[in-house]
């Protein structure tokens, strides 16, 4: 093994060591997708697994969207390629097509956390790249996000207390994934849907980056990419004071929030924390205008009870607390 692959396969290691820890309970459930990406990604966990002798469990999972015309033959082709490994596929088929990306993607993540619950997958991993985080980030940007949004996309990310996402290849550029898939002849299927281009994520790859780097700056996916893990830092400790400040402001009983502590915080951690509020409860986001609303209603400081409707909840403001009522 050449000196580049050596140095891609122990970044590889290192990164993907460093968050599972492998135990010899460390069942993994891996998301392919059939292109370059995710088929290095499981070139690399055999790989892994075969070199450091670990004794894990490995099952493969594809969820086909009906979008390509082969790919029936694209599902043929993956069940060969796993059964190389001695490995177990599961299939899912989504009868429902749609073109809408952002429904495609709740769909698939759905599916492979039920699929993780079911059968008791512990690490779930997928093949997304530096080069998917740029292209996420830029698409999000032009859609209109919040530094949740922009940074939304990371390696770990734990899902309940007993299944974490990983995304291990996030260090990874493209490039060099291209370059193990040649290096190793790895068997890619092509497709080509990634060049139709009333998909904005493919016109953004294909022609919005390289612009970029051609006109402004060669350095722009870097340069990105250090935005987004230092951004990702500060989100953290963002919302570790949101959730620390929401329980200190939530009733021992009832759904309330004492309005009186979370006033005398910063905005941002104001607006966070009845939000955390609502979602928690009620599963439901308030939108801006409701939310300056319930915070200048806070910084008034009202004597008698304040009542928004919004949707089927009856926001309550009233003695240092806000409180909710169905209709």
């Amino acid at each position: 093994m050449d000196t580049q692959n050596t140095n891609l396969y122990s970044k590889f290691y290192l990164i993907i060591n460093e968050i599972i820890k492998f135990k010899q309970s460390a069942n993994l459930l891996i998301a392919l997708s059939g292109g370059q990406d995710s088929i290095c990604l499981s070139y690399l966990i055999q790989n892994l697994k075969t070199t450091y002798k670990y004794s894990i469990n490995i099952e493969y999972i594809y969820v086909d969207h009906q979008w390509r015309q082969d790919s029936k033959k694209h599902i043929k082709h993956l069940i060969n390629l796993i059964r190389t490994t001695k490995n177990q596929i599961s299939v899912y088929e989504i009868y429902k097509v749609t073109q809408s990306e952002l429904e495609a993607r709740l769909w698939r993540y759905k599916i492979l956390i039920n699929h993780a619950l079911q059968y008791n997958f512990n690490v779930i991993i997928t093949g997304h790249t530096k080069t998917d985080r740029l292209e996420t980030f830029i698409q999000n940007l032009i859609k209109g996000t919040t530094i949740d949004g922009a940074t939304s996309l990371n390696i770990y990310r734990k899902l309940s207390n007993h299944i974490i996402l990983l995304r291990p290849l996030m260090e990874f550029h493209r490039d060099e994934l291209t370059w193990i898939c040649r290096k190793n002849y790895l068997p890619i299927w092509l497709d080509y849907t990634n060049h139709n281009y009333n998909t904005k994520r493919n016109r953004i790859r294909d022609e919005l980056i390289p612009y970029l780097n051609q006109y402004f700056n060669k350095n722009i996916s870097n340069n990105i990419t250090s935005f987004l893990n230092i951004t990702n830092i500060d989100n953290e400790y963002i919302k570790q004071n949101t959730i620390k400040l929401y329980l200190l402001s939530i009733h021992p009983i009832n759904i309330a929030l004492n309005y009186q502590i979370i006033q005398k915080q910063h905005i941002a951690i104001q607006y966070r924390t009845i939000q955390l509020f609502f979602y928690y409860h009620f599963k439901v986001l308030l939108n801006i205008k409701i939310l300056q609303q319930i915070i200048y209603i806070f910084s008034q400081k009202p004597h008698k009870i304040i009542k928004i409707q919004w949707h089927n909840l009856l926001i309550n403001i009233y003695r240092n607390w806000l409180y909710i009522n169905i209709n």
